[in-house]
């Protein structure tokens, strides 16, 4: 069979970064602006942290409707594949995630090879094997986004029995983009920048109320080294890492709350934030009763297992960031594993030893 190859388009735009950054800063300025309205009793603050990510939800579906449906017009097409790799990973579902490696190889288009995440279940996972043809779907604006066919029709489940399809060479198409470093970098300054913006607006009412005798506000403490910068407020500490290293680290993640709890008055939390390079955890204010948690007590051997089901069981196409909030507003703990992605968010809940409770894909 003759083919021509087509080469790997480019997955992310500007617009793509642009909004990745806008939806991290949202992120950062909602919850802060929330919890800190929260624990000082500030009207304004507690609306701009709900009213704020409506607005801008809103905005960002009435954007994305007009691309939306487009891509909703794009009619799929059918195609015959080789299987080149296929490795399954650990699941408690009876859906287990595979990352298959494919040559694809359509009637009227250049074939091209692609890597994709997709669910099997357990009992169909013997009809896949290394070397064997498959029928897939794909989108030919956007062919990384294949997926296999497993009920073909009779006439595409004749042709991948008869079939004999050859691996194609060339670069391999994935959802996971080589700049995703850069943009997790990105969506890391929008976070923070958000909660700067929230903290720089409302400085008055956030630390107003902690002021000493002497009617001098407590100045925030701040210590960095060539690996990590630590910044403690009177209700927040951050740790952020240094490019390299990553919070899925269960070492990494301790040290990082450890370090913010080392005093006795920190050793209960509200709120713990975790992102790929960074743990923000917020400590109640002076006075208040309200219930918390022990951050040091979490659950840092499941954090990693969490993200990565999060990334590969929620149906989010090209997952570019990760979000993990542990809470205790009411009831039991509870941690959230939110993955974003191009054109969706999905969620996972679990328990505070780390069990999943649920799932809610985009």
């Amino acid at each position: 069979m003759t083919m021509s190859v087509g080469a790997p388009p480019a997955h992310h735009s500007p617009a793509d970064l642009a909004s990745g950054f806008l939806t991290a800063g949202v992120i950062g300025a909602s919850l802060t602006a929330f919890i800190g309205g929260w624990m000082v009793q500030s009207v304004p603050m507690i609306v701009t942290g709900l009213v704020v990510p409506a607005l801008y939800g809103l905005l960002f579906f009435l954007a994305t409707l007009p691309r939306r449906a487009s891509e909703a017009a794009v009619v799929p097409r059918t195609a015959l594949a080789a299987i080149e790799s296929l490795e399954a990973v650990r699941g408690e579902t009876s859906d287990v995630p595979v990352r298959f490696g494919l040559s694809v190889v359509p009637d009227d288009a250049p074939a091209f090879r692609v890597e994709i995440w997709q669910d099997v279940n357990r009992v169909e996972l013997t009809e896949y094997r290394s070397g064997g043809t498959v029928v897939v779907e794909y989108l030919p604006d956007r062919p990384w986004k294949t997926r296999i066919v497993r009920r073909p029709t009779p006439q595409w489940e004749e042709r991948a029995a008869a079939a004999q399809v050859d691996s194609v060479p060339g670069p391999v198409m994935r959802s996971e983009t080589p700049d995703s470093s850069f943009s997790g970098f990105l969506n890391l300054f929008g976070l923070l920048l958000g909660v700067a913006a929230v903290l720089l607006l409302f400085r008055a009412d956030l630390f107003d109320s902690h002021e000493d005798d002497n009617g001098a506000s407590p100045k925030p403490s701040v210590s960095s080294s060539s690996s990590s910068t630590t910044l403690v407020t009177s209700v927040t500490g951050t740790v952020a890492i240094s490019p390299g290293r990553s919070m899925l680290d269960e070492s990494e993640l301790r040290r990082a709350v450890e370090r913010l709890t080392q005093a006795a008055d920190r050793r209960h939390a509200l709120t713990v934030v975790v992102q790929d390079r960074l743990v923000t955890v917020v400590f109640p204010s002076a006075g208040a009763k309200v219930a918390g948690f022990d951050p040091r007590s979490l659950p840092y051997g499941r954090v990693a297992g969490l993200v990565e089901e999060a990334r590969t069981t929620l149906n989010v196409d090209s997952p570019r960031s990760w979000q993990l909030t542990a809470d205790r507003v009411t009831g039991p703990l509870t941690l959230r594993v939110v993955v974003t992605g191009d054109g969706g968010t999905g969620t996972l809940e679990a328990d505070g030893k780390g069990e999943v409770l649920r799932r809610n894909g985009s």
